[in-house]
């Protein structure tokens, strides 16, 4: 079987004010579909990503901002940093977990989202170590985005 991520729903107050944003971040827009007052669907797509986003209006019942920990993986966390802020976006600063990408069984970045259990030391992995380095945004609603520093990807990935 050959089962890939395609798309997922945010949920956002304002889709005109979600669409300006993600414009703003650099996202493609491949669709934006104003059927009815009671839908809208507003699709983009990250750079060099297979997986797309798509908000509007009745697409979803979650409430908005509620969706954390979507990760985007980057290639140079510093660069993707400079470049959306470049943007305009506000980004925080690039860190790494003080106890490492893997511990007590965990990835570090499971975590990363909301903090809990972390240690968040500035700059990128000493080592610039894959899945070691991260930086985060959110989109007007609070929908959290998580960049990760993917230098070599684990083996069958």
């Amino acid at each position: 079987m050959d089962l890939k991520l395609e798309l997922i729903v945010l949920p956002v107050s304002d889709v005109d004010r979600t669409k300006a944003f993600y414009e703003a971040a650099g996202f493609r827009l491949d669709l934006d579909a104003d059927v009815d007052e009671d839908f809208r669907a507003v699709h983009f797509t990250p750079p060099g990503s297979e997986c797309s986003i798509i908000f509007g209006r009745g697409l979803t019942s979650a409430a908005p901002g509620s969706l954390q920990g979507l990760y985007l993986i980057v290639s140079d966390i510093e660069e993707a940093h400079a470049e959306l802020v470049g943007r305009g976006i506000e980004v925080s600063e690039v860190f790494h977990d003080a106890k490492g990408i893997f511990y007590h069984g965990h990835h570090a970045g499971a975590i990363v989202h909301d903090g809990k259990g972390q240690e968040r030391l500035a700059g990128p992995h000493p080592d610039r170590a894959s899945y070691g380095s991260y930086a985060t945004f959110s989109d007007p609603d609070g929908n959290g985005w998580v960049l990760q520093e993917i230098r070599q990807r684990a083996p069958g990935r």
